[in-house]
């Protein structure tokens, strides 16, 4: 059982060398990892600093998810999205 407290999203990219990550849950919450696993190992551990950062800085701390999902897919192309 993975240990996520918002929705993550990782995303293949161009360089299959890396994925990007981002929560849809949390504003300004992005990172890039080598692998999937690597991506939710990051996520895992750097949310809880991420949190603290909005504390700091006196931003909205959302409310935790009560059902995060992992969601993976692949990049969207800048001419698919247009």
């Amino acid at each position: 059982m993975l240990n996520l407290k918002y929705k993550l999203v990782i995303e293949a990219t161009e360089d299959p060398e890396f994925f990007s990550f981002y929560s849809p849950d949390l504003q300004g919450f992005t990172g890039v990892g080598c692998s999937i696993e690597n991506c939710i190992t990051q996520a895992i551990s750097e949310i809880d600093e991420h949190l603290l950062v909005l504390k700091e800085n006196d931003l909205p701390i959302p409310m935790s998810n009560p059902d995060p999902t992992v969601t993976i897919k692949n990049s969207r192309r800048i001419a698919e999205a247009a």
